[in-house]
């Protein structure tokens, strides 16, 4: 773990918020001037603390109107399952997110759509020939009432 000062603190609370911040705002905001926060932002990029920076779209605006979350239990009995399935179902574009779970569910799995048809297509053609699952759920989002990746820092 890399250590962080009081400083370094402040600095990222404020690029949670406005990672687009110009340096210099950056720096006056934080209480430094811009060659020393510059420094330490690349310190924590070096170190790992800072992995990228990133603009956030709404599905919605690119006409995704759906949005389904797919829990996968895989048939194991392969050696090569997890690799397989996640190589696949990494390269479909409307899988946005893909995560490895402990417990009963191996996958969960973030989908978006067009519409309900488009999801159908997606599922049926493309989710449904992935290798490998022996059971599959999936949950459709009604609503999102939080969802941050802001951490409490």
């Amino acid at each position: 773990m890399h250590e962080l000062d009081d400083i370094d603190r402040r600095l990222l609370r404020l690029l949670q918020e406005d990672a687009g911040m110009p340096v210099a705002e950056l720096a006056e905001r934080a209480g430094l001037s811009a060659g020393p926060c510059w420094r330490r932002i690349e310190k924590m990029e070096r170190a790992g603390v800072i992995l990228g920076r990133a603009i956030e779209i709404d599905p919605r605006a690119l006409g995704y109107e759906v949005r389904v979350f797919l829990r996968v239990v895989l048939d194991k009995a392969a050696s090569n399952a997890f690799d397989a399935f996640l190589a696949a179902a990494k390269a479909l574009p409307e899988v946005i997110a893909i995560e490895t779970l402990l417990g009963r569910v191996d996958i969960r799995m973030d989908v978006v759509a067009r519409d309900l048809g488009h999801y159908q297509e997606i599922y049926r053609d493309r989710i449904l020939a992935l290798p490998h699952i022996a059971e599959i759920d999936a949950l459709m989002l009604v609503s999102e009432l939080k969802n941050s990746a802001r951490l409490p820092i």
